[in-house]
């Protein structure tokens, strides 16, 4: 893929300082540190390193990278190695995507209390699933999966959404059998949408009652018990979103689905269309109109100020398991699936590993061998390397 014409970190270098004078009084230390990360990646700033081709002995020193979460151009080598590792967990069975969105309404009380909501909305989806499927009447299973928290939409703002990838079936309940799905779309979407509804608002019942919710600014109104109980009523008037798409194949796909969606931020650098005049262009889809690719055009302050929604508490995790898929209970279980599903080892997907496994290695340029690390540099030493050595300088 070419390089794209503009990135995010254009435009924090361009604006950014700018904005966070203006705007400093309501912004968090994180966010401010996020800005100077994605600033400050891949420069001098931060250091480099000498690599030497291991075959033709060719150098070149390149910048350190900040490796900040939120940074799309340090998400690739950390995605890389994460899929190996889940390579080992997969099954020889179709897999299932189910996303269960928060509606609109919760949209603001969501942003002055990410910590809270965003685990509930992990938590309240996986308790659904998990108890939809081990109903007889529609599956009666003990099911695994995993879940990643997303919190935009295409145009970059605040959509808290959280997307889970499924194996379709599951253990018996006395796990002596693998049960297989009985519908088409894995477990009926209006029960879903129903239990979560009530999951997620029962959970607010009681983060208010043991007064774990802040209510800032416009929300004040609501840190009354019988404002908050009306408005939790409200959110009953609507269905909430589960969307289910239908099984999309086995193990196969499973790392190529997943790189989709495990490691994205807010906005890739590949939608930016134009920076310029202190105005953003970037492309994005509209589903509201039939998936339209359609350019928007905002200001710098106001990119920034959506880019900034996005950033999550210092130590949240984003990707969580469940099931027979969580942590402690994965080491017992899945060697029981693959017994039950007669499979004799891990999934094996040689035809996307040695793409994905070679994705963060750098090639030599004059003959694509693997560039080895040979030292390492602080910015004052950088610099002087880069005076006194005739050694090409690379920032990929």
């Amino acid at each position: 893929m070419n390089a794209p014409p503009f990135e995010v970190a254009d435009i924090v270098r361009a604006a950014g300082r700018n904005f966070i004078e203006k705007n400093r009084s309501r912004l968090t230390w994180q966010h401010v540190r996020v800005l100077r990360a994605i600033e400050r990646c891949r420069t001098a700033a931060l250091g480099g390193h000498l690599d030497q081709c291991s075959r033709c002995g060719q150098q070149a020193i390149s910048y350190n990278s900040c490796r900040n979460r939120h940074c799309g151009k340090c998400q690739t080598n950390a995605r890389d190695r994460w899929l190996t590792d889940r390579e080992k967990e997969l099954l020889n069975v179709p897999y299932v995507h189910v996303v269960f969105t928060l509606p609109h309404r919760l949209s603001q009380l969501a942003l002055a209390n990410k910590r809270t909501l965003y685990d509930l909305l992990f938590r309240a989806s996986a308790a659904t699933l998990l108890e939809i499927a081990a109903d007889p009447k529609h599956l009666g299973a003990d099911i695994g999966f995993m879940s990643v928290l997303h919190t935009w939409g295409q145009n970059v703002l605040h959509h808290p959404h959280a997307h889970c990838v499924i194996p379709a079936g599951g253990l018996s309940l006395d796990h002596q059998r693998w049960i297989r799905p009985r519908y088409a779309f894995f477990l009926p979407v209006k029960v879903l949408s129903r239990v979560f509804r009530g999951k997620f608002t029962a959970g607010l019942k009681r983060a208010f009652r043991k007064g774990q919710l802040a209510f800032p600014g416009s929300l004040q109104p609501l840190a009354k018990e019988r404002a908050f109980h009306s408005f939790l009523r409200s959110l009953f008037r609507q269905d909430w979103v589960v969307y289910a798409k239908p099984p999309f194949g086995g193990p196969q796909h499973v790392l190529h689905y997943l790189a989709r969606y495990t490691h994205r931020v807010a906005i890739s650098n590949h939608r930016l269309v134009n920076f310029a005049d202190g105005q953003v262009t970037f492309r994005w889809k509209d589903y509201a109109h039939g998936s339209k690719q359609k350019l928007m055009t905002v200001t710098a302050e106001e990119f920034l100020r959506r880019f900034l929604l996005h950033i999550l508490p210092h130590g949240f995790v984003r990707i969580r398991f469940f099931g027979f898929l969580a942590t402690r209970r994965r080491k017992s279980l899945l060697p029981l699936c693959r017994q039950l599903l007669h499979m004799t080892a891990p999934g094996s997907l040689d035809s996307v590993q040695p793409k994905a496994s070679s994705r963060g290695i750098w090639r030599c340029p004059r003959c694509g061998n693997s560039m080895l690390l040979m030292q390492r540099f602080t910015f004052t030493e950088l610099k002087s390397q880069l005076v006194e050595r005739r050694i090409r300088f690379d920032s990929s």
